[in-house]
């Protein structure tokens, strides 16, 4: 009888042993799965930073263009320029030629 129950406490002991051992290969098999998916993560998000830090320069670069463009129209020359091209306006005693066939 002590021999019966040795061998069920071993048969108990193996199950729990093969048990304890298939939990943690999933365990170990969750993780793994999760940290590929994180890396995939990782590294589209990179992607993304690099385009954005990209499309910010372009920006920064366009706002610059502005802000000479909109010192350029507080000037004497852009001034005069609209004045010329949009109003027709000239300096006095100024003579304008154009070409035949030119509107």
């Amino acid at each position: 009888m002590a021999f019966e129950r040795s061998a069920k406490t071993r048969e108990q002991n193996r199950l729990s042993m093969w048990l304890a051992a298939l939990v943690v290969g999933v365990l170990i098999l969750v993780v793994l799965v999760t940290c590929g998916s994180l890396y995939r993560r990782l590294h589209s998000n990179r992607e993304r930073i690099e385009e954005l830090q990209n499309e910010i320069a372009k920006e920064e670069q366009r706002s610059e263009e502005i802000e000479e463009y909109k010192k350029y129209t507080k000037s004497r020359e852009y001034i005069e320029e609209v004045a010329r091209e949009k109003l027709g306006l000239v300096y006095e005693g100024e003579v304008i030629f154009k070409e035949e066939g030119s509107h």
